[in-house]
């Protein structure tokens, strides 16, 4: 059986559209019952196009941003703790053990600041360490595990690169000893060889501290590199998740298919590969009625287009869980 460190049972999160004239407001379901387990120490991957509610969900984990419905629950030794009812303390304890590295390590450093004060930074503010030289003796310390030189303390961010600052980024993140990290979209605005070196990075940390990571991406292949397990997200709602093996190895939902026939190919005789989706993503403010997906599927029925499928629980082993009432006519 699985073991969470993270469960989201029905999570939404909906903003409202300006004032109602009459009766309840209009809204954005950015999350629409999210249900899912990330395991401990796993690497989960979590995907789909721009605007499926990822970064949200991210945020909602993060208790950075407000949630409408549904609960999230932190499992460890103490017992599960709802993260809607926690108590200022313990919000306060929540923010050392989950944390997050951002998208753009361009502007995600304060140019103002040293290397050095940018990794301290959440060390006192959180009150962790007693002295300076505590202080100090932590920042080298993860400065030497994300592979910064410690001549590079006394710099500032623009005299490095993006590789570079996007350690600088990790370090900060990890150097409050966390249990949980959200990388959001964290190489996606890095060159192809230095996203490779920050995965391995990532995943060699991972490792190392024992470390559960969210890591959001809307690209495949990337996830395909380092993650465990993977989410595929659609318009708010989950449509598949599995074990990455299982999900590349025979993908179930026709919006994962679509995906991965979209990696690009090293081969130049492969051509025709790709499944193309007509029209663009629903608007989250006027979601259309049964399966999301339905205005897109080459494969949509009539049952479709009126029953909303529901994604199966899973057994915890691996097996995968689909949206989708006819995936297994649909295998290859």
């Amino acid at each position: 059986m699985i073991d969470p460190l993270i469960s989201l049972e029905a999570l939404s999160v909906e903003y409202p559209l300006g004032r109602a004239m009459l009766g309840q407001p209009p809204v954005v379901r950015a999350l629409n019952k999210v249900t899912l387990d990330i395991p401990r120490g796993s690497f989960f991957g979590l995907v789909g196009e721009s605007g499926s509610g990822k970064t949200t969900l991210g945020r909602a984990i993060l208790c950075a941003t407000p949630i409408s419905g549904g609960r999230i629950t932190l499992h460890d030794e103490h017992g599960p703790l709802d993260l809607r009812t926690m108590t200022k303390d313990q919000l306060h304890a929540y923010r050392r053990r989950a944390q997050l590295i951002f998208q753009d390590p361009y502007a995600a450093l304060s140019p103002r600041m040293t290397v050095r004060d940018i990794i301290a930074e959440p060390l006192q503010v959180m009150g962790l360490t007693k002295s300076r030289a505590d202080t100090d003796a932590r920042v080298r310390e993860i400065a030497r595990l994300c592979r910064l030189n410690l001549e590079h303390l006394r710099r500032f961010p623009h005299a490095f690169s993006g590789g570079q600052r996007q350690r600088i980024s990790i370090a900060r993140a990890l150097v409050c000893d966390p249990d949980f990290v959200v990388a959001d979209e964290s190489v996606a605005a890095l060159d192809v060889s230095i996203q490779a070196d920050i995965l391995n990075l990532l995943k060699k940390l991972q490792h190392e501290l024992g470390l559960t990571f969210l890591f959001i991406s809307h690209d495949l292949s990337v996830v395909a590199h380092v993650s465990d397990y993977v989410a595929v997200m659609y318009l708010g709602t989950l449509v598949e998740v599995a074990a990455k093996k299982e999900l590349f190895r025979q993908p179930k939902h026709p919006y994962t298919k679509a995906l991965l026939s979209a990696i690009p190919s090293l081969d130049p005789d492969d051509t025709g590969r790709a499944q193309r989706l007509t029209g663009e993503i629903p608007s989250p403010a006027n979601p259309p009625s049964g399966c999301l997906f339905h205005t897109r599927c080459p494969h949509v029925r009539d049952r479709c287009r009126a029953d909303a499928p529901k994604l199966g629980k899973g057994d915890g082993e691996g097996r995968p869980q689909v949206a989708c009432h006819f995936w297994k006519e649909l295998l290859d």
